[in-house]
């Protein structure tokens, strides 16, 4: 079932548009990462700003675990525009987006199926221009260790694929890793086993980090 947004969740990197043109008619998507309704709105009123004199400005967001969905036929014929548009970012699997599709007609009747698959494809380019990524939720873990254990800490870190997020170099040394959530238990339990307990570690807080398509860390 669509909609609960776990520790892992997909969403956009970054607010992006794209155009695409069908019979003349000109369907520019507009696309934005938000966290809040109050943020998608605020983003939806800039584009309807912006083009003042478009046919018509459509628009669907989800924000959250998928319990906030809304959309906007914005004068289309009732379920031609915005139902499409939601259902793409559905389909997706995307949470915390906003998507706003602007319309030029251009002279040409495209009927109802017409409109369905332009509205749909206009969002699909949208959300690829924006780029779809997983947050991947992490445990901020710290390790406590004199320098002689340092090398193989950090060989450790790096060959299990975490990922150093600081080193703080004091009379002992201080090193601040983020480990996927799932993960965290088993590699605090490494840490213990590889420094035969001679290290403090625990766990701080938790933090996302972005991940594209194909698993590479986007800073």
């Amino acid at each position: 079932m669509y909609g609960k947004k776990q520790h892992n969740y997909k969403t956009v990197y970054r607010q992006a548009q794209a155009e695409i043109v069908e019979k003349k008619s000109r369907f520019i998507a507009s696309v934005k990462p938000v966290s809040t309704e109050e943020e998608a709105i605020r983003f939806i009123d800039e584009m309807k700003s912006r083009y003042w004199d478009a046919t018509h400005n459509v628009y669907a967001y989800v924000i959250g675990d998928g319990n906030i969905q809304r959309y906007s036929d914005d004068g289309e014929p009732a379920g031609t525009a915005g139902i499409p548009t939601l259902e793409v970012i559905k389909k997706e699997q995307l949470h915390d987006v906003v998507v706003v599709v602007t319309r030029y007609f251009g002279g040409t009747l495209l009927g109802a199926g017409g409109l369905v698959r332009a509205y749909g494809r206009s969002a699909k380019e949208g959300l690829v221009a924006a780029g779809i990524i997983t947050m991947q939720l992490c445990d901020c873990i710290q390790i406590k260790s004199d320098y002689t254990l340092l090398g193989k800490i950090q060989h450790e870190i790096s060959n299990s694929g975490h990922i150093i997020d600081g080193i703080v170099y004091e009379q002992d040394v201080t090193i601040n890793v983020l480990v996927l959530t799932e993960q965290s238990d088993q590699f605090i339990k490494k840490m213990v086993d590889i420094t035969n307990g001679r290290v403090i570690i625990k766990k701080q807080d938790t933090k996302y980090i972005a991940v594209d398509e194909q698993g590479r860390q986007l800073i």
